[in-house]
């Protein structure tokens, strides 16, 4: 195993090692379910007075854990722990913290299998996709790290103004901000906490972080790797409970100098108009969602299209904000791909993500459930025909869990909502178009810019990269038409309604967004 390097491109043919290691991790939790687990504030346990249980999408009878409903004092306590644990981190040379944080690295490496297992069983991913955003965080992390030694800490001698009878020196340094907020969505609990926690930390920041409620357990695994690796007190802190209550509390309190959120574009908009109230302005770094389109021209190597589109519009069951959520073809080799994907969509396997050969699992929670439902009810009263699925998932262990079908749509009409909306769920849907440009024209016709694909010509791949409105860009890649970017390979990031910083997670310019700079000037 030790030539193989776990990615989101290469999680398709994995060694044995990896399913014989994932199948061990999943038995020993599941004897060890039920536990209950604390918040983590100031180095220190925090218990609650409520508690909420932590149930798995997979078998809902699964109490995965004793959770604690935090409140707004829970809220106030951990930025409080942050703010005085601020002046000794940023003070800490950034040689040790890159130091720790690497260490946190590679505990987070060293325990892939129980994090993996833990976020099959609470997310609902395949095995592959667990342990991929386990692995991705510990990339992430080390990449933060890696930018830190590369430019030096971000301090660079500037020019040395033109003085006669003086010398004047100028520094450019980068300092961090204070006290930042994390609040990360369920679908990638690891990745889009601990890979904004990296960067933060590594720039001298302290971090309070709000899991998704659905996602508390295995963000609490995440951070005790930061735990275990010895970080001071104050640095790290977690806290959980509702949105409506913590997360008010968190974006509410002043003593909070930066934010990042991941998830709707509703919630996160709110953030920011919330923050934009203040005094002055504060640093706030949303990616919000996508509505992500994969374009595919009549000159297109139609097996890797399909490859491509069917992994990315049904991968974690379209909860991405990456999925493949539109395909536009064009005219002449429509109904050549119409027919591929159906073939392939109806042979992935639904069931329970712990298994070696289930390829989808369940909807995270009964509001996913319910709204696939609905969606499906929608787009058959739109005009929509279902090529694949359509329904939720029945019988046996499937009455346990919330099951949905991979679903592909044709024949929605283009002005219907559903080709702007995201759904955040198992369905796709499929348009015919003239040419290129309508694609293209169709593409951008959102608010969203995140992701996107292309099949064509090597000529047309350029015409592709010109036009598209969107942060991160695949041309012809079977791996996956528009998710799988993986740090310092494809940074990941939006444009428009889809990120509000214009740089890109894992990539050159993520971490000095932690960062403000600070000219000093000495004459002497």
């Amino acid at each position: 195993m030790s030539d193989f390097k776990l990615t989101y491109s290469t999680m398709f043919n994995p060694p044995d090692e990896l399913h014989s290691g994932f199948d061990q991790a999943v038995s020993n939790l599941k004897n060890n379910l039920g536990k209950e687990y604390a918040m983590f504030i100031n180095g220190k346990d925090v218990l609650a007075d409520k508690k909420f249980d932590d149930v798995s999408p997979v078998n809902t009878s699964w109490i995965l854990g004793k959770m604690q409903e935090g409140n707004a004092s829970h809220a106030n306590e951990a930025v409080a722990a942050a703010r005085k644990a601020f002046h000794g981190w940023s003070h800490t040379p950034w040689q040790k913290r890159i130091e720790y944080l690497r260490k946190a690295a590679g505990l987070i490496e060293k325990r892939i299998f129980e994090l993996g297992a833990a976020m099959a069983l609470e997310v609902g991913k395949n095995r592959m996709e667990s342990l991929g955003d386990v692995q991705e965080t510990a990339d992430l992390i080390y990449y933060s790290c890696d930018q830190m030694e590369k430019n030096g800490g971000y301090i660079v001698e500037m020019g040395k103004d033109p003085l006669v009878g003086f010398e004047s020196k100028n520094v450019s340094v980068l300092r961090p901000y204070g006290v930042w907020v994390i609040i990360s969505p369920f679908n990638f609990p690891h990745a889009l906490t601990g890979g904004p926690m990296g960067a933060a930390l590594a720039a001298g920041n302290t971090v309070v972080i709000k899991a998704a409620e659905d996602t508390s357990w295995v963000v609490r695994l995440l951070i005790d790797c930061f735990r275990d690796a010895g970080l001071p007190n104050g640095v790290v802190n977690f806290v959980t409970g509702h949105g409506s209550v913590v997360g008010q509390a968190l974006v509410d309190n002043p003593d909070v100098d930066g934010f990042t959120f991941t998830g709707s574009f509703d919630v996160g908009m709110g953030i920011y108009r919330n923050v934009a109230k203040r005094k002055y302005v504060h640093p706030v770094i949303l990616e919000l969602g996508g509505k992500n389109a994969s374009i595919v021209s009549k000159h297109a190597d139609l097996e890797r299209a399909t490859l491509g589109i069917i992994r990315s519009a049904f991968g974690l069951q379209g909860q991405k904000c990456s999925a493949a959520s539109r395909v536009l073809v064009e005219a002449p080799v429509y109904d050549d791909l119409v027919a591929r994907l159906k073939s392939a969509a109806e042979k992935l396997t639904v069931g329970d993500p712990t298994d070696k050969d289930t390829y989808n699992g369940p909807v995270i929670n009964q509001e996913a459930y319910n709204n696939f439902k609905n969606y499906a009810e929608e787009i058959n009263q739109g005009g929509g025909k279902f090529l694949t699925g359509g329904n939720t998932k029945a019988g046996g262990a499937f009455d346990k869990g919330y099951f949905c079908e991979n679903t592909l749509v044709i024949d929605l009409p283009f002005t219907h909502r559903l080709w702007k909306d995201e759904m955040f769920l198992p369905i796709a849907t499929i348009g015919k178009v003239q040419s290129m440009d309508e694609a293209m024209q169709i593409a951008n016709g959102v608010n969203y810019g995140l992701t996107a694909g292309f099949y064509g010509s090597a000529d047309e791949v350029d015409w592709f990269y010109d036009k598209i409105e969107a942060g991160v860009t695949y041309a012809n890649r079977p791996q996956g038409a528009t998710t799988g970017a993986w740090p310092g390979f494809q940074p990941f990031g939006g444009w428009k309604g889809s990120g509000s910083s214009g740089k890109n997670a894992g990539g050159h310019y993520y971490v000095p967004l932690y960062m403000h700079e600070q000219i000093r000037n000495l004459v002497k």
